[in-house]
């Protein structure tokens, strides 16, 4: 548990508004029952992936827990309610192995790639800088719909999208390009 733990906070900041879970959390004098927390994490993902994933939470002290353990492989949470819009995120092992690499800094894991999902929507983040935590003149900040993300592919492969730093987010594009962390943000209707 320590090490899904641990994921969840990285993976929880993927899109780069999650790392406040814990003080919203304690801030927040409703806590959610454990139906809330999985119906929320739910719709993150396709049906047929969530309903086999591990859901997993944050609770107010910071230390996460296993709501609903899965069989599938992949990794769900709940919308973050101090985030500016929707949150919840789902993850394959690969997106969490990523994940966990940019939110230590360090080179994401070669060859493994991996596929996250925030079919609710996401939260607004800086389409240039995978570690601005508000809007600046010069991150670009943008605004996202539901979407599902490809992370860890090779380079090559983010070539043939568009990776404009003020892009057109209805269409699939490049997030953080030029870093290690860059990925495809794909939208979904």
């Amino acid at each position: 548990m320590s090490a899904i733990g641990s994921t969840y906070r990285t993976a929880a900041v993927a899109a780069a508004m999650l790392v406040a879970a814990s003080a919203a959390v304690a801030a927040d004098k409703h806590t959610p029952s454990d139906a809330q927390l999985i119906a929320s994490a739910m719709r993150a993902a396709p049906p047929g992936v969530a309903k086999e994933a591990t859901i997993i939470a944050m609770d107010a002290d910071g230390t996460m827990r296993t709501v609903r353990k899965g069989s599938n492989g992949y990794t769900c949470m709940p919308d973050n309610p101090a985030a500016p819009g929707p949150s919840p995120m789902c993850m394959d092992k690969n997106a969490l192995e990523w994940a966990q690499a940019w939110m230590a800094h360090k080179p994401p894991p070669a060859g493994k790639i991996g596929v996250m999902y925030m079919l609710a929507g996401g939260t607004d983040a800086s389409n240039t800088d995978p570690y601005a935590k508000q809007p600046l003149p010069n991150n670009h900040w943008i605004k996202t719909g539901p979407h599902f993300m490809v992370v860890g592919a090779d380079p090559t492969f983010y070539d043939t999208y568009p990776k404009s730093p003020d892009p057109d987010t209805s269409a699939p594009y490049v997030m953080w390009a030029g870093t290690p962390y860059e990925h495809l943000m794909a939208p979904v209707k």
